[in-house]
């Protein structure tokens, strides 16, 4: 992020590589070609005015293919100009909102894997990539770009496409660690300088705080924590204040980490990989997060292919792991992405950092969930269940589950016989069921 920087100064830093700026509109005609495959940048970080001239162009793009990783954006994919619908045709790695119903009616698809795998599938070539569309930081005096809040999957999928189209937007945090792109490897670039993506998790109800206050209980000072996509999860950074000395080494964070580094609880003093680093791929949240990561020594972004390997994050002491759960078996086998036969999210990291957490040395994998839910038509169901409901896939297996949270307590399976784990269960179900 360059403060106070507009578009006219960032032209003087890009003189260098004039040649290679481009109109939005010729940006789309050059680089996208019908029935091309592309990827569109990640989660906060989507590239606004590309993906505005993307569905304004739509009607001359049959069959292109959009990857995404979590698209957090409220534009309509499928309302392109001429009101034809269904040009485009998707295909999530995780499902966000907007995308969810357009999956469940088959007008979408869904690629499940895990997190650390989806760079392979790039670099290795099974899946070949036309055009990426990414978001970056100006350039820097040595013309290397920052990929900012979103590194995960974006920078090995930006080295293997054919093409790369940059938005370069002066309100992109410039983070550190291995997060740039060099000038001479982007293609074509726009300027632009539209407002970040902004997200949050909405106000937490009685019943997180409950299960967040149980995951707290089970987080010893000088722990490196992990928080996975979701309200519970991100929770439990408000239950972390009486904590001494932990570290960070996730997939992804939010505000609350920084809260947990400006009240001195987030050091990582102790860390026995990246001692005083917190390491991530990617982030969500606010203006005060990105203004947090930009330009900070302390923060270190990396691809998910690194910060999810099991055997990198197994490197760090007493990892704990805590992630959401739609369903658990009294077996302990969970289901994270799916409600039924109905996608719902995805696999994202979850299953990289239980297995990494379950090897650290004193490592806690734990998964947490409400124990009920509450049906359209006013059912309320349980979500520890006996069986999993038809159609539901197994995430996390009976052989990797450690912990399982609800408000009403905490069950501890690893070792535990099928018998020994159904008392377990039954203990943090709601009494109702």
């Amino acid at each position: 992020m360059l403060p106070q920087t507009n578009i006219q100064d960032i032209s003087k830093l890009l003189e260098k590589y004039k040649e290679k700026q481009i109109s939005l509109g010729d940006a789309i005609k050059k680089y996208v070609k019908p029935a091309n495959r592309i990827f569109i940048d990640s989660g906060c970080s989507e590239p606004i005015d590309l993906t505005k001239k993307l569905i304004e162009f739509g009607l001359k793009l049959p069959d292109v293919e959009i990857l995404h990783f979590l698209s957090l954006s409220d534009l309509d994919y499928y309302k392109t100009a001429g009101g034809i619908e269904d040009l485009f045709r998707h295909n999530a790695f995780f499902i966000g909102k907007s995308l969810r119903k357009y999956v469940e009616d088959g007008q979408a698809d869904y690629t499940p894997m895990l997190l650390s795998e989806i760079p392979k599938l790039f670099k290795s070539g099974k899946m070949h990539l036309d055009t990426a569309l990414i978001q970056v930081s100006p350039p820097d005096r040595y013309g290397f770009c920052s990929f900012g809040i979103n590194v995960d999957i974006v920078k090995p999928i930006s080295e293997s496409a054919d093409y790369v189209v940059a938005e370069i937007n002066p309100k992109m945090p410039r983070t550190l660690g291995d997060s740039f792109i060099h000038m001479d490897d982007i293609d074509a670039f726009v300027l632009s300088d539209h407002d970040i993506i902004e997200f949050n998790y909405g106000e937490l109800d009685d019943i997180s705080t409950r299960i967040a206050e149980f995951v707290a209980s089970l987080v010893e000072d000088e722990s490196t924590i992990q928080m996975g996509i979701g309200q519970i999860p991100n929770a439990v950074t408000k239950e972390l204040m009486q904590k001494k000395d932990l570290g960070v080494h996730s997939e992804v964070f939010s505000d609350g980490i920084v809260d947990l580094v400006e009240k001195g609880v987030v050091t990582c003093k102790k860390k026995t990989l990246h001692k005083d680093k917190i390491i991530c791929s990617f982030v969500m949240g606010s203006k005060k997060l990105y203004d947090f990561v930009d330009d900070n020594p302390m923060v270190e972004f990396h691809p998910c292919d690194y910060t999810n390997d099991p055997s990198i994050i197994s490197q760090n002491r007493k990892q704990v792991a805590i992630n959401a759960a739609l369903s658990v078996d009294l077996t302990g086998q969970v289901n994270s992405d799916s409600l039924g036969h109905r996608f719902y999210s995805g696999i994202g990291g979850q299953v990289d950092f239980v297995r990494g957490a379950g090897r650290s040395i004193d490592g806690k994998p734990i998964m947490t969930l409400p124990s009920t839910a509450i049906l359209k038509d006013g059912t309320l169901v349980s979500r520890i269940v006996s069986y999993l409901q038809p159609g539901s896939g197994v995430v996390i297996t009976r052989g990797d589950i450690h912990y399982v949270v609800t408000e009403w307590g905490i069950a501890y399976l690893y070792g535990k016989s099928i018998r020994e784990r159904v008392l377990e269960m039954i203990n943090i179900a709601h009494p109702d069921f």
